[in-house]
Protein backbone atom coordinates (compact mmCIF):
# COMPACT_ATOMS: atom_id res chain seq x y z
CA UNK A 1 0.00 0.00 0.00
CA UNK A 2 2.85 2.38 0.82
CA UNK A 3 3.99 2.14 -2.82
CA UNK A 4 0.65 3.59 -3.86
CA UNK A 5 1.13 6.44 -1.39
CA UNK A 6 4.39 7.41 -3.09
CA UNK A 7 2.79 7.03 -6.52
CA UNK A 8 -0.16 9.09 -5.28
CA UNK A 9 2.17 11.86 -4.25
CA UNK A 10 3.72 11.87 -7.72
CA UNK A 11 0.25 11.84 -9.29
CA UNK A 12 -0.65 14.88 -7.21
CA UNK A 13 2.57 16.58 -8.35
CA UNK A 14 1.83 15.77 -12.00
CA UNK A 15 -1.73 17.10 -11.81
CA UNK A 16 -0.54 20.22 -9.99
CA UNK A 17 2.07 20.78 -12.70
CA UNK A 18 -0.59 20.39 -15.39
CA UNK A 19 -2.86 22.79 -13.53
CA UNK A 20 -0.15 25.44 -13.33
CA UNK A 21 0.73 25.04 -17.03
CA UNK A 22 -2.84 25.35 -18.23
CA UNK A 23 -3.51 28.24 -15.84
CA UNK A 24 -0.52 30.13 -17.22
CA UNK A 25 -1.84 29.57 -20.76
CA UNK A 26 -5.35 30.73 -19.84
CA UNK A 27 -4.35 33.73 -17.75
CA UNK A 28 -1.72 34.79 -20.25
CA UNK A 29 -4.11 34.78 -23.20
CA UNK A 30 -6.83 36.44 -21.12
CA UNK A 31 -4.56 39.27 -19.97
CA UNK A 32 -3.24 39.73 -23.50
CA UNK A 33 -6.67 40.06 -25.12
CA UNK A 34 -7.93 42.43 -22.42
CA UNK A 35 -4.86 44.63 -22.94
CA UNK A 36 -5.28 44.40 -26.71
CA UNK A 37 -8.95 45.36 -26.58
CA UNK A 38 -8.33 48.32 -24.29
CA UNK A 39 -5.39 49.53 -26.38
CA UNK A 40 -7.08 49.47 -29.79
CA UNK A 41 -7.14 52.72 -31.74
CA UNK A 42 -10.82 53.26 -32.41
CA UNK A 43 -10.52 56.78 -33.83
CA UNK A 44 -9.49 55.64 -37.30
CA UNK A 45 -11.75 55.14 -40.29
CA UNK A 46 -10.54 51.71 -41.35
CA UNK A 47 -11.23 50.54 -44.89
CA UNK A 48 -11.87 47.03 -43.59
CA UNK A 49 -14.77 48.25 -41.45
CA UNK A 50 -13.06 47.05 -38.27
CA UNK A 51 -13.81 48.79 -34.98
CA UNK A 52 -10.16 49.37 -34.10
CA UNK A 53 -6.58 48.39 -34.80
CA UNK A 54 -3.17 48.22 -33.18
CA UNK A 55 0.39 47.58 -34.29
CA UNK A 56 2.60 45.46 -32.07
CA UNK A 57 6.16 44.19 -32.25
CA UNK A 58 7.35 40.90 -30.78
CA UNK A 59 9.76 38.12 -31.61
CA UNK A 60 11.54 40.04 -34.35
CA UNK A 61 8.40 40.90 -36.32
CA UNK A 62 5.49 43.33 -36.55
CA UNK A 63 1.83 42.43 -36.07
CA UNK A 64 -1.12 44.38 -37.45
CA UNK A 65 -4.20 43.50 -35.41
CA UNK A 66 -7.78 44.55 -36.10
CA UNK A 67 -10.94 43.91 -34.13
CA UNK A 68 -14.47 43.86 -35.49
CA UNK A 69 -17.09 45.12 -33.07
CA UNK A 70 -19.54 42.35 -33.95
CA UNK A 71 -18.13 40.31 -36.82
CA UNK A 72 -16.51 40.69 -40.27
CA UNK A 73 -18.59 40.56 -43.43
CA UNK A 74 -17.49 37.02 -44.18
CA UNK A 75 -16.61 34.06 -42.05
CA UNK A 76 -12.80 33.51 -42.01
CA UNK A 77 -11.69 30.00 -42.86
CA UNK A 78 -9.01 29.61 -40.19
CA UNK A 79 -10.65 30.93 -37.04
CA UNK A 80 -8.78 30.13 -33.79
CA UNK A 81 -10.81 29.56 -30.64
CA UNK A 82 -9.41 30.28 -27.19
CA UNK A 83 -11.30 27.93 -24.90
CA UNK A 84 -9.35 24.78 -24.06
CA UNK A 85 -6.96 26.70 -21.83
CA UNK A 86 -9.92 27.54 -19.58
CA UNK A 87 -11.44 24.08 -19.67
CA UNK A 88 -8.15 22.30 -18.96
CA UNK A 89 -7.40 24.65 -16.06
CA UNK A 90 -10.71 23.90 -14.36
CA UNK A 91 -10.59 20.16 -15.02
CA UNK A 92 -7.04 19.82 -13.69
CA UNK A 93 -7.91 22.03 -10.72
CA UNK A 94 -10.93 19.92 -9.83
CA UNK A 95 -8.82 16.76 -10.18
CA UNK A 96 -6.32 18.29 -7.74
CA UNK A 97 -9.17 19.19 -5.38
CA UNK A 98 -10.24 15.53 -5.41
CA UNK A 99 -6.71 14.20 -4.87
CA UNK A 100 -5.75 16.53 -2.04
CA UNK A 101 -8.92 17.64 -0.29
CA UNK A 102 -11.37 14.81 -0.93
CA UNK A 103 -9.02 11.84 -0.59
CA UNK A 104 -7.19 13.64 2.23
CA UNK A 105 -10.33 15.07 3.81
CA UNK A 106 -9.41 13.99 7.34
CA UNK A 107 -6.41 16.31 7.31
CA UNK A 108 -7.10 19.02 4.77
CA UNK A 109 -10.88 19.45 4.53
CA UNK A 110 -12.51 18.58 7.86
CA UNK A 111 -11.55 20.11 11.19
CA UNK A 112 -13.76 18.88 14.08
CA UNK A 113 -12.77 22.00 16.03
CA UNK A 114 -14.44 24.10 13.32
CA UNK A 115 -17.39 21.89 12.34
CA UNK A 116 -17.85 18.28 13.43
CA UNK A 117 -19.13 16.94 10.12
CA UNK A 118 -18.54 13.68 8.27
CA UNK A 119 -16.24 13.49 5.27
CA UNK A 120 -19.12 12.82 2.88
CA UNK A 121 -20.93 15.89 4.21
CA UNK A 122 -17.86 18.06 3.70
CA UNK A 123 -17.39 16.81 0.14
CA UNK A 124 -21.08 17.38 -0.52
CA UNK A 125 -20.79 20.97 0.74
CA UNK A 126 -17.73 21.44 -1.44
CA UNK A 127 -19.27 20.20 -4.69
CA UNK A 128 -22.67 21.73 -3.96
CA UNK A 129 -21.25 25.16 -3.20
CA UNK A 130 -19.30 25.21 -6.48
CA UNK A 131 -22.47 24.47 -8.44
CA UNK A 132 -24.72 26.80 -6.45
CA UNK A 133 -22.18 29.60 -6.61
CA UNK A 134 -22.21 29.52 -10.40
CA UNK A 135 -26.02 29.36 -10.57
CA UNK A 136 -26.39 32.37 -8.26
CA UNK A 137 -23.80 34.38 -10.17
CA UNK A 138 -25.29 33.51 -13.56
CA UNK A 139 -28.81 34.39 -12.38
CA UNK A 140 -27.67 37.82 -11.17
CA UNK A 141 -25.84 38.52 -14.44
CA UNK A 142 -28.97 37.67 -16.43
CA UNK A 143 -31.17 39.84 -14.22
CA UNK A 144 -31.69 43.58 -14.79
CA UNK A 145 -28.54 44.10 -12.70
CA UNK A 146 -26.60 43.03 -15.79
CA UNK A 147 -27.36 46.46 -17.23
CA UNK A 148 -25.60 48.11 -14.29
CA UNK A 149 -22.10 46.57 -14.13
CA UNK A 150 -20.92 48.60 -11.13
CA UNK A 151 -23.87 47.66 -8.92
CA UNK A 152 -23.55 44.07 -10.05
CA UNK A 153 -19.84 43.97 -9.16
CA UNK A 154 -20.51 45.40 -5.67
CA UNK A 155 -23.22 42.81 -5.04
CA UNK A 156 -20.99 40.00 -6.29
CA UNK A 157 -18.22 41.19 -3.98
CA UNK A 158 -20.57 41.08 -0.98
CA UNK A 159 -21.55 37.53 -1.94
CA UNK A 160 -17.88 36.53 -2.06
CA UNK A 161 -17.38 38.02 1.41
CA UNK A 162 -20.34 35.97 2.69
CA UNK A 163 -18.89 32.84 1.06
CA UNK A 164 -15.51 33.52 2.66
CA UNK A 165 -17.15 33.61 6.09
CA UNK A 166 -19.26 30.51 5.36
CA UNK A 167 -16.30 28.40 4.26
CA UNK A 168 -14.37 29.24 7.43
CA UNK A 169 -17.32 27.95 9.48
CA UNK A 170 -17.36 24.48 7.88
CA UNK A 171 -13.85 23.71 6.59
CA UNK A 172 -10.26 23.93 7.76
CA UNK A 173 -8.69 27.36 7.22
CA UNK A 174 -6.57 25.92 4.41
CA UNK A 175 -9.61 24.44 2.65
CA UNK A 176 -11.72 27.56 3.21
CA UNK A 177 -9.45 29.84 1.21
CA UNK A 178 -8.80 27.16 -1.39
CA UNK A 179 -12.54 26.72 -1.92
CA UNK A 180 -13.06 30.43 -2.23
CA UNK A 181 -10.54 30.33 -5.07
CA UNK A 182 -12.20 27.22 -6.51
CA UNK A 183 -15.67 28.75 -6.59
CA UNK A 184 -14.28 31.89 -8.25
CA UNK A 185 -12.37 29.80 -10.79
CA UNK A 186 -15.54 27.80 -11.45
CA UNK A 187 -17.41 31.00 -12.21
CA UNK A 188 -14.63 32.14 -14.53
CA UNK A 189 -14.40 28.87 -16.43
CA UNK A 190 -18.18 28.49 -16.62
CA UNK A 191 -18.32 32.01 -18.07
CA UNK A 192 -16.19 30.74 -20.92
CA UNK A 193 -17.96 27.39 -21.32
CA UNK A 194 -21.57 28.51 -20.73
CA UNK A 195 -21.65 32.08 -22.05
CA UNK A 196 -18.66 33.44 -23.97
CA UNK A 197 -18.04 30.53 -26.35
CA UNK A 198 -21.76 29.77 -26.97
CA UNK A 199 -22.35 33.45 -27.80
CA UNK A 200 -19.41 33.45 -30.18
CA UNK A 201 -20.79 30.30 -31.83
CA UNK A 202 -24.12 32.07 -32.38
CA UNK A 203 -22.29 34.90 -34.14
CA UNK A 204 -20.35 32.43 -36.28
CA UNK A 205 -23.56 30.56 -37.19
CA UNK A 206 -25.17 33.85 -38.25
CA UNK A 207 -22.20 34.67 -40.46
CA UNK A 208 -22.28 31.29 -42.13
CA UNK A 209 -26.04 31.63 -42.74
CA UNK A 210 -25.60 35.14 -44.17
CA UNK A 211 -27.41 36.83 -41.27
CA UNK A 212 -26.28 39.97 -39.48
CA UNK A 213 -25.20 38.98 -35.94
CA UNK A 214 -26.97 40.58 -32.99
CA UNK A 215 -24.54 42.87 -31.06
CA UNK A 216 -26.07 41.79 -27.74
CA UNK A 217 -24.13 38.53 -27.77
CA UNK A 218 -20.82 40.35 -27.91
CA UNK A 219 -21.94 42.72 -25.16
CA UNK A 220 -22.87 39.85 -22.84
CA UNK A 221 -19.60 38.05 -23.50
CA UNK A 222 -17.65 41.27 -22.86
CA UNK A 223 -19.27 41.66 -19.41
CA UNK A 224 -18.34 38.12 -18.41
CA UNK A 225 -14.82 38.55 -19.77
CA UNK A 226 -14.41 41.73 -17.70
CA UNK A 227 -15.48 39.86 -14.57
CA UNK A 228 -12.91 37.17 -15.32
CA UNK A 229 -10.24 39.83 -15.73
CA UNK A 230 -10.81 41.29 -12.26
CA UNK A 231 -11.16 37.90 -10.56
CA UNK A 232 -7.92 36.39 -11.86
CA UNK A 233 -5.43 37.83 -9.37
CA UNK A 234 -7.48 36.95 -6.26
CA UNK A 235 -7.87 33.37 -7.56
CA UNK A 236 -4.08 33.04 -7.84
CA UNK A 237 -3.69 34.28 -4.25
CA UNK A 238 -6.28 31.80 -2.95
CA UNK A 239 -4.61 28.91 -4.76
CA UNK A 240 -1.21 29.82 -3.30
CA UNK A 241 -2.58 30.51 0.17
CA UNK A 242 -2.65 26.84 1.19
CA UNK A 243 1.17 26.99 1.38
CA UNK A 244 1.12 29.97 3.80
CA UNK A 245 -0.45 29.53 7.26
CA UNK A 246 -0.23 33.29 7.78
CA UNK A 247 -3.01 33.56 5.20
CA UNK A 248 -5.30 30.68 6.21
CA UNK A 249 -4.55 29.78 9.85
CA UNK A 250 -5.78 32.91 11.56
CA UNK A 251 -9.08 33.95 13.14
CA UNK A 252 -9.44 36.60 10.44
CA UNK A 253 -8.79 34.47 7.36
CA UNK A 254 -12.18 35.32 5.85
CA UNK A 255 -11.47 39.05 6.21
CA UNK A 256 -8.04 38.52 4.65
CA UNK A 257 -9.69 36.78 1.69
CA UNK A 258 -12.19 39.63 1.34
CA UNK A 259 -9.41 42.22 1.22
CA UNK A 260 -7.50 40.17 -1.35
CA UNK A 261 -10.41 40.55 -3.77
CA UNK A 262 -10.15 44.33 -3.36
CA UNK A 263 -6.43 44.19 -4.06
CA UNK A 264 -7.19 42.29 -7.25
CA UNK A 265 -9.43 45.15 -8.35
CA UNK A 266 -6.92 47.89 -7.54
CA UNK A 267 -4.05 46.16 -9.33
CA UNK A 268 -6.07 45.30 -12.44
CA UNK A 269 -7.51 48.84 -12.54
CA UNK A 270 -4.01 50.25 -12.89
CA UNK A 271 -3.11 47.90 -15.72
CA UNK A 272 -6.44 48.34 -17.50
CA UNK A 273 -6.23 52.12 -17.28
CA UNK A 274 -2.69 52.08 -18.64
CA UNK A 275 -3.62 49.76 -21.50
CA UNK A 276 -6.53 52.05 -22.38
CA UNK A 277 -4.13 55.04 -22.48
CA UNK A 278 -6.18 56.88 -19.85
CA UNK A 279 -3.32 57.76 -17.55
CA UNK A 280 -1.46 56.05 -14.75
CA UNK A 281 -3.56 55.94 -11.54
CA UNK A 282 -0.69 55.43 -9.09
CA UNK A 283 -3.15 55.72 -6.20
CA UNK A 284 -4.13 52.13 -6.92
CA UNK A 285 -0.68 50.92 -5.85
CA UNK A 286 -0.85 52.97 -2.68
CA UNK A 287 -4.26 51.46 -1.93
CA UNK A 288 -2.90 47.97 -2.65
CA UNK A 289 0.03 48.47 -0.26
CA UNK A 290 -2.31 49.69 2.49
CA UNK A 291 -4.61 46.70 1.97
CA UNK A 292 -1.66 44.31 2.01
CA UNK A 293 -0.34 45.81 5.25
CA UNK A 294 -3.78 45.35 6.81
CA UNK A 295 -3.75 41.72 5.65
CA UNK A 296 -0.29 41.22 7.18
CA UNK A 297 -1.46 42.74 10.47
CA UNK A 298 -4.61 40.63 10.57
CA UNK A 299 -2.54 37.50 10.01
CA UNK A 300 -0.73 38.00 13.32
CA UNK A 301 -3.52 39.39 15.50
CA UNK A 302 -3.70 36.86 17.08
CA UNK A 303 -0.99 34.70 15.50
CA UNK A 304 -3.03 31.50 15.32
CA UNK A 305 -6.07 30.01 16.92
CA UNK A 306 -5.29 28.78 20.40
CA UNK A 307 -5.23 25.00 20.37
CA UNK A 308 -5.15 22.57 23.26
CA UNK A 309 -3.05 19.66 22.07
CA UNK A 310 -4.67 17.36 24.67
CA UNK A 311 -8.01 17.75 22.89
CA UNK A 312 -6.76 16.89 19.40
CA UNK A 313 -8.94 14.20 17.85
CA UNK A 314 -7.43 11.28 15.99
CA UNK A 315 -8.62 10.94 12.42
CA UNK A 316 -9.69 7.45 11.24
CA UNK A 317 -6.33 7.08 9.51
CA UNK A 318 -4.56 8.46 12.58
CA UNK A 319 -6.16 5.81 14.78
CA UNK A 320 -4.61 3.12 12.61
CA UNK A 321 -1.12 4.60 12.85
CA UNK A 322 -1.42 5.27 16.59
CA UNK A 323 -2.29 1.62 17.17
CA UNK A 324 0.58 0.28 15.07
CA UNK A 325 3.72 -1.23 16.53
CA UNK A 326 6.74 1.06 16.97
CA UNK A 327 4.46 4.10 17.38
CA UNK A 328 5.93 5.00 20.76
CA UNK A 329 9.46 4.89 19.33
CA UNK A 330 8.46 7.01 16.35
CA UNK A 331 6.72 9.47 18.66
CA UNK A 332 9.95 9.86 20.64
CA UNK A 333 11.89 10.41 17.39
CA UNK A 334 9.48 13.03 16.04
CA UNK A 335 9.18 14.83 19.37
CA UNK A 336 12.97 14.94 19.63
CA UNK A 337 13.76 15.84 16.02
CA UNK A 338 10.75 17.76 14.72
CA UNK A 339 8.65 19.29 17.48
CA UNK A 340 11.08 22.10 18.24
CA UNK A 341 9.72 23.73 15.05
CA UNK A 342 6.39 21.98 14.53
CA UNK A 343 4.77 23.11 17.78
CA UNK A 344 2.17 25.62 18.88
CA UNK A 345 5.07 27.57 20.41
CA UNK A 346 8.24 26.59 18.49
CA UNK A 347 11.45 26.48 20.49
CA UNK A 348 13.81 26.76 17.52
CA UNK A 349 15.40 30.18 17.18
CA UNK A 350 13.95 32.17 14.29
CA UNK A 351 10.82 29.99 13.86
CA UNK A 352 7.87 32.00 15.23
CA UNK A 353 5.18 29.52 14.15
CA UNK A 354 4.91 25.95 12.93
CA UNK A 355 5.98 25.67 9.27
CA UNK A 356 2.97 25.18 7.00
CA UNK A 357 0.80 25.09 10.12
CA UNK A 358 1.78 21.46 10.79
CA UNK A 359 1.94 20.58 14.49
CA UNK A 360 3.92 17.51 15.60
CA UNK A 361 4.05 18.15 19.34
CA UNK A 362 1.74 15.37 20.54
CA UNK A 363 1.13 11.68 19.77
CA UNK A 364 -2.24 12.59 18.26
CA UNK A 365 -0.71 15.09 15.87
CA UNK A 366 2.03 12.66 14.90
CA UNK A 367 -0.47 9.89 14.13
CA UNK A 368 -2.66 12.24 12.09
CA UNK A 369 0.29 13.45 10.02
CA UNK A 370 1.77 9.97 9.52
CA UNK A 371 1.71 10.10 5.73
CA UNK A 372 3.60 13.39 5.56
CA UNK A 373 6.12 12.27 8.17
CA UNK A 374 6.73 9.11 6.13
CA UNK A 375 7.19 11.02 2.87
CA UNK A 376 9.14 13.99 4.21
CA UNK A 377 11.39 12.32 6.80
CA UNK A 378 11.26 8.66 5.88
CA UNK A 379 11.28 8.21 2.11
CA UNK A 380 12.96 11.54 1.38
CA UNK A 381 15.32 13.63 3.51
CA UNK A 382 13.35 16.85 3.05
CA UNK A 383 12.75 17.11 6.78
CA UNK A 384 14.32 18.33 8.92
CA UNK A 385 15.73 20.97 6.51
CA UNK A 386 19.47 20.43 6.07
CA UNK A 387 19.04 17.83 8.83
CA UNK A 388 19.44 20.59 11.43
CA UNK A 389 18.25 18.30 14.23
CA UNK A 390 20.69 15.52 13.19
CA UNK A 391 18.11 12.77 12.64
CA UNK A 392 19.94 9.47 12.25
CA UNK A 393 19.51 7.03 9.31
CA UNK A 394 18.28 4.43 11.80
CA UNK A 395 15.57 6.82 12.94
CA UNK A 396 14.43 7.43 9.38
CA UNK A 397 14.35 3.67 8.86
CA UNK A 398 12.22 3.32 12.00
CA UNK A 399 9.70 5.83 10.62
CA UNK A 400 9.51 3.88 7.36
CA UNK A 401 9.10 0.58 9.19
CA UNK A 402 6.34 1.97 11.41
CA UNK A 403 4.41 3.47 8.52
CA UNK A 404 4.68 0.36 6.33
CA UNK A 405 3.59 -1.83 9.21
CA UNK A 406 0.47 0.26 9.76
CA UNK A 407 -0.29 0.74 6.07
CA UNK A 408 -0.03 -2.97 5.38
Amino acid sequence: MYDFIVLGDWLEFAVRWLHVITAIAWIGSSFYFIALDLGLHRDRNLASGADGEEWQVHGGGFYHIQKYLVAPDQMPGDLIWFKWESYATWLSGFALLCLVYYLGADLYLVDPNVADIAVWQAIGLSVGSLALGWLLYDTLCKSPLGENPTTLMVLLYLILVALAWFYTQVFTGRAALLHLGAITATIMSANVFMVIIPNQKIVVADLIAGRTPDPKYGKIAKLRSTHNNYLTLPVIFMMLSNHYPLAFATDYNWIIASLVFLMGVTIRHWFNTRHARKGSPTWTWAATVVLFLIVAWLSTAPMFRAEDTEQVQLTPAGQKYAAAGEFEEVTDIVLGRCSMCHAAEPGYDGIPWAPKGVLLDSPEHIANWAREIYLQAGVSHAMPPANVSFIEPEERAKIVSWFKGAAG
